[in-house]
């Protein structure tokens, strides 16, 4: 029985330092308010396209679009991403809005 409850205090130390550990570090979490221009700009190669499908799809849910055109989406990207590199600092959701007015 002693070896039993030495075990199980063993076992949540450990458990207890991995959460701990575990939540100090990054969960790669990110608010769609914050993300700015410089932000997706940063991202490199198949993770800039996400971030931008990622900005055109939350716009494309925020009005309940179920329909969209691909040449469109790639005009607007490419004016997205135009803009983002003259105005680093401006939030990428309404640096999105922007370019599709």
């Amino acid at each position: 029985m002693n070896n039993s409850c030495t075990m199980i205090a063993v076992a949540t130390v450990i458990l207890s330092a991995a959460i701990g550990s575990a939540l100090a570090q990054d969960n790669g979490d990110r608010s769609t308010d914050q993300y700015t221009c410089k932000d997706v700009m940063r991202e490199s190669g198949s993770n800039r396209d996400v971030a931008i499908a990622f900005v055109h799809g939350y716009l494309l849910g925020k009005a309940n679009a179920t329909k969209f055109n691909i040449e469109v989406l790639e005009k607007q990207t490419d004016a997205f991403v135009d803009y983002c590199l003259n105005n680093p600092n401006e939030k990428a959701l309404d640096a999105m809005i922007k370019v599709k007015n």
